[in-house]
């Protein structure tokens, strides 16, 4: 089974990697993956009642993270409808790329780390629409966007979904991930915007839109008042997630309910035609649909591994085959670029005890910064590289070739950072 299943994630990994060869989308080829991993896992393990169990209960966590992601998808679309993003975009005046890179680059890192990286990459993108005209010259910003935001998620308890899993389990807390992490994940980004800035060819210079010839399409007030409550909800989902301990997409639901609610309010005197593409229903309707899907089947797939139990086998060798533990904790952040870093960092915890490393212990503070920051090797590493991959029609072998060194140099920068952290501080 174990055989067959590899062989059919591999497969269709292939399949979504070579999307453009053979002419077939790949939230069709993640679908069909996802389906055909739990079918053989059914089929092998012959207790349908257990399977069909271990698949709500996945399920489950799948539905939450696309919930999350559809919401904030949503509140993003609407806020730009509302020519929300133009408060920001007004300020950044800068017509040189490699200036607009850094600013982009600890924009996103900062604000990963306040909402969520899946959350940040979304908006970031968005914001990037409004300043580079051109989708060619708007990919590298979109490779920068995701490896900050990643970086940025690391160093925080909410910034990222594995340091949220550890924060929630007790294996670190607030005060020890933001002193120990905050530093590689500095140059985690720091590094790849230097060697940028050093070595390799950047887009043509970017000359931002000029927005005094923009017809805004809401007036000021409507503008400030979506912006406020849809960015001011995104910062308010960690908040009510602590307040509550209801999972994040219950955070999102309530935030875009309010700001439906608002913006009908807001706009109920003005006729269909006026108020169309400021509703709810018109931003549902530009949701890129084909990426939640990918999503769903890439996630599947996964979770059909995780159940037949093929990633707890592949850490347990790892301990075996490996020794060094920090070793093998670079391992898996680097495996968190092919395989998803979610049923990693938890197949981790299931591996090793509380007993054995207690919290704070630099191997759980070391694991939240490499399977946080290791999948932006490649663009379906992560959360926000799979959504900068939907929302900017990313190309797999685009990214490997040009971004994918970049992060690599960035993620062993701030792995030297740890150790070097750890020899001088302890």
């Amino acid at each position: 089974m174990e055989i067959l299943l590899a062989l059919t994630f591999v497969l269709g990994y292939a399949a979504i990697a070579f999307e453009h060869s053979v002419n077939v989308n790949k939230a069709a080829s993640a679908l069909i993956t996802g389906v055909v991993c739990w079918t053989i896992y059914m089929l092998f393990n012959g207790d349908a009642h257990a399977v069909n169990h271990e698949l709500e209960e996945h399920l489950g966590e799948v539905a939450g993270i696309l919930f999350f992601l559809l919401g904030a998808m949503v509140i993003v679309e609407l806020v730009d409808a509302h020519d929300g993003f133009q408060i920001i975009t007004d300020r950044i005046k800068t017509t040189s790329p490699r200036k607009l890179l850094w600013i982009i680059g600890f924009i996103t890192f900062f604000l990963s780390a306040v909402l969520d990286n899946l959350t940040t990459t979304i908006v970031m993108i968005s914001l990037l629409r409004k300043i580079v005209d051109d989708p060619k010259d708007r990919l590298f910003f979109a490779g920068i966007t995701v490896i900050a935001a990643n970086a940025g998620g690391a160093w925080s308890p909410i910034g990222d979904v594995t340091t949220t899993m550890l924060w929630i389990g007790g294996q670190i807390s607030v005060g020890a991930i933001v002193t120990h992490v905050f530093l590689p994940s500095v140059a985690c980004l720091a590094v790849p915007l230097l060697y940028l800035n050093w070595k390799m060819k950047v887009p043509p210079p970017v000359l931002p839109k000029v927005k005094e010839e923009k017809t805004m399409r809401t007036s000021a007030k409507e503008r400030n008042l979506v912006f406020a409550l849809g960015v001011g909800g995104l910062l308010f989902v960690p908040i009510f997630k602590t307040l509550t301990h209801l999972p994040p997409y219950m955070g999102i639901l309530i935030v875009l309910g309010v700001l439906w609610t608002v913006t009908e309010l807001l706009h109920h005197k003005k006729n269909v035609e006026e108020k169309g593409h400021l509703t709810v229903v018109h931003a549902l309707q530009k949701v890129d649909a084909a990426s939640v899907l990918f999503f769903l089947g890439i996630l599947l797939a996964i979770s059909s591994l995780a159940s037949a139990g093929m990633l707890t086998s592949l850490a347990q060798w790892l301990d075996k085959a490996i020794g060094n533990q920090n070793v093998i904790v670079v391992a898996i952040g680097l495996l968190s670029a092919v395989v998803d870093n979610v049923p990693l960092v938890a197949a981790g915890m299931g591996m090793y005890p509380m007993e054995q490393f207690p919290q704070d212990h630099s191997f759980w503070l070391f694991l939240a910064y490499c399977a946080g920051t290791g999948g932006s090797c490649l663009i379906i590493g992560s959360a926000a590289g799979v959504a900068a991959m939907g929302m900017e029609k990313i190309d797999f072998f685009w990214y490997l070739k040009k971004i994918s060194l970049l992060a690599l140099l960035g993620y062993f920068a701030g792995v030297a950072v740890y150790l070097l952290q750890g020899q001088l501080f302890g």
